[in-house]
């Protein structure tokens, strides 16, 4: 694993200039009321927000008006690009920058380009292309893992759905450790639980080797013999290489399945809910990022969202649902009941990794649940930046 490398400097934070910032998702509109159409966009959504809203509640609603934040939405092109103005009447207190320029709809590979050449000064670089990225000079912040790639199976009349044998036979061949060493290049750890161990502490107690043996045993017992198809994001390079992952893993042990990309509408939704997979996939690649470090909140989250469209189990998420108040021991119960029809397969935890220019001061990685912390970085100008700078 890579470490985080935040900037760490003695001198005076300086007010003044644009930070540019560049992100994948392309927003259509920054009204609460319009819903975006991806979980990229709503996540980036939610950041832009966290800007320009002073407060939101519980639920996710704002009670104040936009602006009241530390930034006010100056321009904004839907799909396109975004400026920000600081606040000068922020009730913490004016922000460092003078402004945020956001280009939406930027590649990864031209956001890792364009911090090569100082054309931006904040991009998310997926995950599998951290390592490359440090190892190319660039500046990288790593945060703890906290987004879970998952495997989960459909609930529709399909073979799996039907067949515990089979579900189990599938997750116990899939091979973790060359998913994170190889496609993630190390950024990454494997998954056995619904919670990271430094969230949980007991994440080691599910087990993430893969058991090849039990695997092909499990396939010997099911006749005829069925063929699958895994589902994923077409716009997913990491989803659609899992899943290439998955069903070779599953071939070895004489389980016939096939991965294809799901069509648009059915990715858009984000979770393996039934109507994302109404179109014969017995099964599909989904990914969930903790809401809050708090694993009771965390959990309560992950048995809402991943387990929408799994066969139920007496612990989903409609029933006795783990509160803040939850036991470390309620926490591992809950994790284990809920995994263990095989119908919700924990692969990996992903972190999210940033690339900062030479520029970018006291920048903090966000944690689960947490914005950008945009009104406390300050940029530094000058041979001096450049001085310092951290790969």
């Amino acid at each position: 694993m890579l470490a985080a490398l935040p900037a760490r400097t003695a001198r005076r934070p300086r007010y003044g200039g644009t930070l540019r910032v560049e992100i994948d998702a392309a927003i259509a509109s920054l009204d609460p009321a319009v819903a975006a159409s991806t979980p990229a966009e709503s996540a980036a959504k939610s950041q832009i927000d966290g800007l320009i809203y002073d407060h939101r509640e519980a639920d996710g609603t704002f009670t104040d008006d936009p602006g009241s934040g530390p930034f006010a939405v100056t321009t904004f092109e839907p799909g396109k690009h975004a400026t920000l103005a600081a606040n000068n009447n922020f009730r913490e207190g004016r922000p460092f920058v003078d402004s945020i320029e956001i280009m939406m709809g930027v590649s990864a590979h031209d956001r890792l380009l364009d911090l090569q050449l100082n054309k931006s000064d904040l991009a998310e670089i997926p995950p599998q292309d951290a390592r490359s990225a440090s190892e190319r000079g660039l500046r990288i912040s790593i945060s703890q893992p906290d987004e879970l790639l998952a495997l989960v199976f459909s609930t529709t009349d399909s073979a799996a759905s039907r067949n515990p044998r089979l579900r189990e036979a599938v997750a116990r061949s899939i091979d973790r450790a060359a998913i994170v060493n190889f496609i993630l290049q190390k950024t990454g750890e494997p998954a056995g639980g619904l919670l990271p161990q430094w969230s949980s502490g007991t994440a080691f107690l599910f087990p993430t080797t893969a058991d090849p043996a039990r695997a092909k045993e499990l396939s010997s017992q099911i006749s005829p013999a069925i063929k699958l198809l895994l589902g994923y994001d077409s716009a997913d390079p990491l989803e659609q290489s899992v899943a290439e992952r998955i069903a070779v893993n599953a071939k070895e042990a004489g389980i016939s399945m096939a991965a294809q990309a799901l069509p648009k509408s059915a990715a858009a939704n984000g979770h393996s809910n039934a109507s994302a997979l109404q179109h014969h996939f017995d099964a599909r690649l989904t990914r969930w990022r903790m809401p809050s470090s708090d694993p009771a909140i965390a959990l309560k989250d992950a048995l809402l969202q991943i387990s929408e469209g799994s066969e139920p189990t007496d612990t989903g998420a409609n029933t006795g649902a783990p509160t803040e108040l939850a036991s470390p021991q309620d926490i591992y119960n809950r994790q284990r009941d809920a995994l263990a029809r095989f119908t919700i397969v924990p692969l990996v935890w992903l972190p999210r990794v940033y690339g900062l220019s030479a520029h970018v001061r006291d920048w903090k990685v966000p944690g689960p649940g947490e914005e950008w912390p945009l009104a406390d970085v300050w940029l530094e100008t000058g041979t001096a930046a450049g001085a310092d700078k951290q790969p």
